[in-house]
């Protein structure tokens, strides 16, 4: 399918950072997730991710907030309707959206497209929780060996580099 645009189309010539998490994140994460939204920039930083997870929705409120241009990509039709929480990003020029399908509901191979096109789309891809048992983990290994592609897992205070996620930390 031809992905289908509504927005600012020149997002997509910034350097975008995608963000993935599971739905399943421990506390610790979740909290180290929202540090590392706020510690984005609106002058330099531009965030693309589908939002769909309960964490992924949290950093969208803290990126809407401190007016981070961000890409939604949808796995599903494009909206009739720009939602309300959207409308003064997508009125302002910090906002697209990109949808993949022609579906009403996102299915679950739809959202495995979605979180492919997003790491495609994106120079440095940011993991806010990652197990080896989570549907990203594929992505990671994907992306682990490519060059020009950083690859960076949010660590919570007291955890070291970007190592995929012990029970520990």
């Amino acid at each position: 399918m031809t992905p289908q645009y509504l927005g600012n189309k020149d997002l997509l010539d910034r350097r975008l950072t995608a963000f993935l998490a599971s739905r399943t994140v421990q506390t610790a994460r979740v909290l180290a997730c929202y540090d590392w939204a706020t510690s984005l920039s609106a002058e330099t930083d531009c965030v693309v991710s589908g939002f769909q997870s309960t964490v992924e929705r949290d950093v969208l409120h803290f990126l809407l907030k401190k007016r981070i241009p961000i890409v939604v990509v949808l796995a599903r039709s494009m909206y009739k309707h720009i939602p309300e929480e959207f409308r003064e990003a997508y009125h302002d020029g910090r906002l697209l959206f990109i949808s993949l399908s022609q579906a009403i509901r996102t299915s679950q191979a739809a959202a495995k497209a979605r979180n492919h096109y997003v790491a495609e789309l994106a120079s440095t891809v940011v993991f806010g929780m990652l197990t080896e048992e989570s549907s990203l983990y594929e992505i990671y290994l994907q992306l682990s060996g490519k060059t020009g592609k950083q690859v960076k897992i949010v660590q919570p205070k007291g955890c070291q580099g970007d190592k995929v996620t012990s029970p520990s930390c």
